[in-house]
Formats: structure tokens, C-alpha cells, sequence
């Protein structure tokens, strides 16, 4: 189970909480986040955005949710996008053979093992339904995923809601590479919302029917796969790889493309990009690992895969999917549509292949809550926490007003839309006593505080307070507004601050 205390808060401060819960029959596996959550989404995709996307020059569109049936044959999911699934004789419960199996012998078992290997594997290791704890199975089957939607008053256009974000990025490339004239390598980017019927959605956020993902896919000549123009900016720089059957350690890029530990140095490179994105969301590196898998844990359309995991105390839990796709999804594309979708580079006409860097949005929130959460004695009383970064956190400020009389609620209000007009993510309260107020916005992980009080009338000063160390500063109300942006930008420290 995820960490209950992570939980609580999350569902006491409504930063996310199960969807349609006023109904005791919804289902499981949809997820609302409330106003502060919503924000930390909202700022964890724009992160991605800001370092993986727009740094990298790639392009990023937004595409259908739902898409022909067609799509999904030329992709092969209608044909291999399927877990493996087991019911219980005695209480007729579904569950997932690898998860049951995993959960026992605490190891990863691959999903694609054929049917006959995992019900072997069920006897061999006793496995117990999760709920009545009998030992008595169905053979495992397999069951597809995908989620039908029949378009048109009669229904006879089947669609399905997309599994991934990936294929309107495939299916828009000709056209995104025409108008930006022809050029390769082309990275074409897409945050957006993906659907799965998961048999036994758990673990909150983690596994769940409807998902966010924050998706790329890199498309480039094969025979160009080691020349990286930015090459110099991490050839040095040590990425934790876990080569299979081995530890995780850091290796430099360099390293890395000269051992051809990875297909080349395209793959490297943003390989180190993504674990520098992570370290930006508050990641210790130490915390994070590229797992390599091996032939029977890829995707169907893999050459290669690297799995970007973090640890948490749930474990190690997968965030993000590097595969190398080779032409598998242009070419398939191209087969059942009919349409050409090869490019000429140099006089010599091919299908771009791809590189994907596929990132759940949900995991990353819950992952960077998990590893925020904070609880200190102090006096003590008991403190809770959490430690974001500026860049992710819901607000960057609070503002209060000491107290609501004596004009002082008026002056912060103005401050409060002062800080609003120079682009600010600003937080206002004037309920409760000034601790409390504290305490709340430091559970949501508000990094800095103002409050407005007696003195700030007659000496223009405020007090600007620091939630991970609780240390409080006077500073001009002048210069708040650049105090503020050199602490968001990490130009000044708040011990640094005179």
C-alpha cells in the first residue's frame, strides 16, 4: 500500500481523491485532483515542458483522445496490448497473474511470459487470491486493455480511446516534419490523458484506468544516431544505469555511447536529460535508476528499453519508458494506411526511426509527493511538511494579514495583488491564528510566507518566512517582488538574504 500518511494528507488537504465518490459504485482507478493538486500537476507538466521540451526545440501538439479502429491494428495493440489475468474459483475475484506472482516472490515478473510459464509459476510459488486466500485458480488468460467507443447514432464506427499518447504523434510526423522543412533529428512532444482497463487498479495514483502521460517521440536517420550536436553538454555526466543482472551504478555518456552499452549516443543523451529533469522535480540522484530490461519485459515494439524508476518507500516505481522503436510504428502506420510516410534526407529515402521518452504524470505527482513528505518535532509539537520545489509547488507565496482589523487586512490584500500583477503564484489567508496558517500552507508546500502586520504600516517591512527552515526575516515591501524571483530561480538563498 502507498505510504498512509502520503495518502491522508493528499486526501485531507483534497490535493487528488477518488472520482464519482459520492456514488458508492464507482469504479476504481479514476482520480480527481482538487485546487492546490490540480496546480502541482499543472506546474510538474510544465517542468517537463520547460526542460524536455521547449530547451530540446522540440514541438508539441494536442491530439485526439479517441482514434479509428484501424490505428490500433497498424499499432499492435489490438493484437498484443494484454495483461495477463487469473480468477479465483472460490470467490470468482480477477487479478493480475504477474502482479499476484510478484507480490510473493518480491521480483519482477515479466508480463509477457506466456500463459502455461505464469500458471506454473502460480503453483510452484502457492500463490493465495488476495482475498478469500485460497489457493485454487482459473488458467491464466489474457485480456486486452484497450477501451471501445462506438461513434455514430448507428455504432458502426468502432474507436477506442488511446492507450498511449504516442500514435496522433506518429500519425501528425509527415505532416510536422513538412512544415519544419524536412529536418531530422525532430522531437514531437504531448501531454495529455491515456486509457487502460486495468483488471485491479491499486495504489492509488500509481495504477489507475485513466492516466496522464507526458510523451515524446524523437524521430531521426538511423545512420545518424551518433551525431549529437549538443553532445559536449553531458558527455561527462553520469547517468544511473542498471544493466541487467547487475547493480546500478553511474556511468558518464561518454562512457556509455563508446561501450555501446546503448544503441548510440541520441539514446544517451536523453537518457541524461531525463534524469536531470527529475533532479530539477527534487529527485535525489542516488533515489533514481535506468533499469534495463531484458527480451521478455520490453513492449512489442521495443529494440531497447530502459525503464526510469525512483525509490520510494512502495519500492522501486517506474516513471518513465525509454524505448527505442525503431520504424515499428511509421512503418506499420504506412502498411494499413496506405500513405507514404518515408522521407528523403540526402537523396536517400527511408522511415525514421524513433525514440520515445514516455512519462506517467500521475506517478511523478505521487512519487514527488512521496519523497516531499516531511514530519519534524519542534518544541515539541509535531510538524508536517512538504518539501517542493518552487517550480512545483501550488503557490510560491503566502500572504496574510496578522489580523483582520486595523487596516491591516486592506494592505495585505493589496500586497497580495501587487505580487499577483508581477506574475506571482500567490496564496491569500486571513482565517485562523497566524500558526495555523502557517501550517497549512506548509502542508500543501508553500515555500515562503508573508505576513502584513503592525510594524509593516509604519516601517514598510514585512516578515518573510522560510517553511523548511521556519526562519523569518524582515524585508522592504520595495524589494519583495525581486527577493521572491532571485528565490525562485535559486539566485539567492533565504540565509543569504540581508
Amino acid at each position: 500500500m502507498p505510504k498512509e500518511e502520503t495518502v491522508n494528507l493528499a486526501l485531507r488537504r483534497g490535493l487528488f481523491y477518488p472520482a464519482a465518490d459520492v456514488y458508492a459504485n464507482a469504479p476504481g482507478g479514476f482520480w480527481d485532483f482538487g485546487p492546490e493538486g490540480s496546480k502541482i500537476r499543472r506546474n510538474i507538466i510544465q517542468l517537463w515542458r520547460s526542460e524536455l521540451v521547449e530547451k530540446e526545440g522540440f514541438v508539441e501538439i494536442h491530439g485526439a483522445q479517441i482514434l479509428p479502429e484501424d490505428v490500433f491494428k497498424a499499432s499492435g495493440h489490438l493484437e498484443n496490448f494484454n495483461d495477463p489475468i487469473v480468477q479465483c474459483r472460490k470467490c470468482n475475484s480477477l487479478n493480475r497473474a504477474d502482479k499476484l506472482i510478484a507480490d510473493k516472490i518480491d521480483d519482477i515478473v515479466p508480463e509477457s511470459l506466456a500463459t502455461p510459464e505464469l500458471d506454473k509459476m502460480i503453483e510452484e510459488h502457492k500463490i493465495e487470491c488476495p482475498k478469500c486466500k485460497a489457493r485454487d485458480f482459473n488458467e491464466v488468460k489474457k485480456f486486452n486493455m484497450m477501451m471501445r467507443v462506438d461513434i455514430g447514432a448507428t455504432g458502426d464506427q468502432p474507436c477506442y480511446l488511446r492507450p498511449e499518447t504516442c500514435q496522433s504523434i506518429f500519425l501528425d510526423f509527415k505532416r510536422l516534419y513538412q512544415l519544419h522543412r524536412g529536418d531530422l533529428p525532430l522531437g514531437i512532444s504531448q501531454a495529455g490523458a491515456s486509457f487502460r482497463n486495468e483488471i485491479s487498479p491499486r495504489n492509488t495514483l500509481l495504477r489507475a484506468r485513466e492516466f496522464g502521460q507526458m510523451e515524446t517521440e524523437i524521430f531521426f536517420n538511423p545512420d545518424k544516431i551518433d551525431e549529437v550536436p549538443q553532445w559536449g553538454e553531458v558527455k561527462d555526466y553520469k547517468i544511473n544505469l542498471m544493466l541487467l543482472g547487475k547493480k546500478a551504478k553511474g556511468i558518464s555518456c561518454e562512457e556509455v555511447a563508446k561501450k555501446k552499452i546503448v544503441s548510440g549516443k541520441l539514446v544517451a543523451y536523453y537518457i541524461a536529460r531525463v534524469q536531470q529533469l527529475y533532479e530539477k522535480y527534487n529527485i535525489p540522484v542516488e533515489k533514481m535508476r535506468f533499469r534495463e530490461l531484458d527480451k521478455d519485459e520490453k513492449a512489442f515494439y521495443a529494440k531497447e528499453t530502459w525503464d526510469f524508476e525512483v525509490e520510494t518507500d512502495l519500492g522501486w516505481i517506474e516513471l518513465m519508458a525509454c524505448n527505442y522503436r525503431t520504424d515499428y510504428d511509421l512503418a506499420g502506420h504506412s502498411k494499413i494506411s496506405k500513405k507514404d510516410l518515408m522521407v528523403n534526407e540526402g537523396g536517400k529515402k527511408f522511415t525514421p526511426h524513433v525514440f520515445e521518452l514516455s512519462a506517467g504524470i500521475a506517478r511523478t505527482f505521487y512519487v514527488a509527493l512521496d519523497l516531499a513528505f516531511r514530519k519534524e518535532k519542534r518544541g515539541g509539537e509535531e510538524r508536517i511538511f512538504l518539501d517542493f520545489p518552487a517550480r512545483v509547488s501550488p503557490y510560491l507565496v503566502a500572504v496574510f494579514p496578522l489580523v483582520k482589523k486595523d487596516g491591516l487586512f486592506e494592505k495585505a490584500r493589496e500586497l497580495f495583488e501587487e505580487l499577483n500583477e508581477s506574475s506571482f503564484s500567490v496564496f491569500f489567508d486571513e482565517k485562523g491564528s497566524i500558526g495555523k496558517r502557517y501550517a497549512r500552507v506548509d502542508e500543501i508546500g508553500v515555500p515562503y510566507a508573508v505576513t502584513f502586520d503592525y510594524d509593516s504600516m509604519n516601517d514598510k517591512t514585512v516578515t518573510l518566512r522560510d517553511r523548511n527552515s521556519m526562519n523569518q526575516k524582515r524585508v522592504k515591501v520595495k524589494e519583495l517582488s525581486e527577493i521572491l524571483w532571485k528565490l525562485s530561480t535559486q539566485k539567492l538563498s533565504f540565509k543569504d538574504i540581508k
